[in-house]
């Protein structure tokens, strides 16, 4: 690799990007990145090893500060949970990156897009084929490489599909179940990634990059079935399932919520396999020790799913949410109602403890007490096409800002000291649950505050209405908080 080149990863937040920069600076490369904010990757292995610039890629003032001096640029942004528009949404923001990045010199720019081979595409397909002809109406050279299923731990099409079989032994599915794909590992993905950043000459071409097999949608779950020592799928097809009424039933069944399950269950109408017109093996040449395949694809994430190293996953992208909602909160100059509820309590159980059960919270761990009233909350909000509980945790202990915590984001994290969680659920206002510890007088003083900003009158009631089950719910959950914290306290005694 050219360590001299100066190297720009957009989405370095997000599935395949944060893992773009772990391997470009394993290889040695001189990395920029492109990030909201600087505190969501600060726990990334290689956060001190990049350059970070904190901007928002729709803003052509952060553009520019982030792509001078740039040769390569990888483009990893996309919009597909923001709406019906996301498509209008990636058009623009590629237009301006292309303007941009020809202002600022920059000489290559790399570009990860979906295999697209027929004329009924979906709308998710179209718009990242358009985003391709967006990034390349300017002058700087643009390879875009095009990629069906990817196949890796964390990824939402492979968790989407791992949970159906894992779920269903018996499948009513659409037809699509019979079209033919040609998935491609994550580690053959980011070879081919990592090669781009290397090229001796700019290439302006699209190709198509794609792993040695072509199987159906039900033949993969087939293989997810078989690997997982489960019995074979019952799939039956039903022609009257659209790919509305699909995405409801994976919101429902999957992690994946609705709202993203749909443009992907769209693109899985068309067949997705590589054109040999289009290789890019005269550029990069394929990987020396040959694709993974499927079956060696699948294992590899399952395993790492099972030993809990999952480096990224599809949920570390920010979760939509209503336009009330997106924005953080106002500082209390400007007016904003906050309403709280907050609760201490003191314990002699040590910090290390206390501060292992705060940041174990959700996930398989659960909200220690009341869990079927977290449920049925998660289930409320998946009906109303929020996330629900089913993202779950990337780690069972720890925790890093950025994270998705079931319905929650990690949004500020000072390790034994303070865990402050933004509410990423069907709102009317913007909520927020944290812990801190302090010592006090020789023992550790645990405050649990849960904070609403309603959005008016009907955001005030919502608080009022739900109000009788906070008097049951937070006392239970700092209540158990500390008795586990005792209950570790104890065990680690006895060794």
């Amino acid at each position: 690799m050219n360590s001299q080149r100066l190297i720009l990863v957009t989405g370095a937040s997000g599935y395949v990007g944060g893992r773009l920069v772990r391997d470009l600076v394993g290889d040695k490369c001189n990395v920029r990145i492109l990030v909201r904010s600087r505190e969501k990757v600060a726990e990334q292995s290689w956060a001190a090893d990049v350059n970070t610039v904190e901007g928002n890629a729709n803003n052509p003032a952060d553009l520019d500060r982030a792509l001078e001096g740039v040769h390569t640029a990888f483009y990893l942004l996309h919009s597909i949970n923001l709406g019906k528009d996301f498509d209008e949404i990636e058009s623009a923001m590629a237009r301006n990156f292309a303007i941009s990045a020809q202002k600022q010199g920059v000489k290559q720019i790399v570009y990860l897009g979906g295999i697209a081979n027929d004329k009924n595409r979906s709308q998710h397909l179209a718009s990242r084929m358009n985003t391709g002809a967006q990034l390349a109406s300017g002058t700087v050279p643009v390879l875009e490489l095009r990629a069906g299923i990817i196949i890796g731990s964390g990824s939402a099409s492979f968790e989407m599909l791992r949970h159906l079989t894992h779920r269903l032994p018996i499948m009513t599915t659409p037809k699509w179940v019979s079209n033919l794909t040609q998935p491609i590992s994550i580690r053959d993905a980011l070879y081919y990634l990592r090669q781009a950043a290397a090229l001796p000459d700019p290439v302006g071409k699209i190709c198509d990059i794609g792993g040695k097999e072509v199987l159906s949608y039900a033949d993969m779950m087939q293989k997810f079935a078989k690997l997982s020592g489960l019995r074979k799928r019952l799939i039956i097809q039903v022609p009257v399932l659209t790919p509305k009424l699909s995405s409801l039933w994976i919101g429902f069944v999957t992690p994946v919520p609705t709202s993203l399950a749909r443009p992907l269950v769209e693109s899985l109408i068309s067949e997705v396999v590589a054109d040999p017109k289009k290789s890019i093996d005269t550029i990069i040449p394929p990987p020396p020790e040959g694709f993974i395949d499927v079956n060696g694809a699948v294992s590899l994430a399952l395993s790492r799913i099972a030993d809990r190293d999952v480096i990224t996953r599809w949920s570390d992208a920010a979760f939509p949410t209503a336009p009330w909602q997106k924005a953080q909160g106002d500082p209390s100059w400007a007016g904003e109602m906050v309403l709280h509820d907050r609760r201490e309590s003191f314990t002699k159980a040590s910090a290390e403890s206390v501060w292992q059960a705060i940041e174990s919270i959700g996930g398989e761990n659960g909200y220690y007490g009341a869990d079927f009233l977290w449920f049925l909350r998660g289930a409320l909000d998946r009906i109303f096409g929020g996330v629900g509980l089913r993202r779950g945790r990337r780690d069972p202990l720890n925790l890093r800002v950025g994270d998705s915590l079931d319905f929650w984001r990690v949004e500020e994290l000072d390790r034994g000291v303070r865990l402050k969680l933004y509410a990423e659920m069907r709102l009317p206002g913007k909520a927020w649950l944290e812990f801190s510890v302090k010592e006090v007088n020789g023992r550790r003083l645990v405050s649990q505050s849960a904070s609403f900003s309603p959005r008016g009158l009907g955001g005030q009631l919502y608080w009022y209405a739900v109000l009788p089950f906070h008097i049951f719910v937070f006392p239970t959950m700092l209540r158990n908080l500390i008795r586990k914290a005792n209950r570790t306290d104890y065990a680690h005694s006895r060794i």
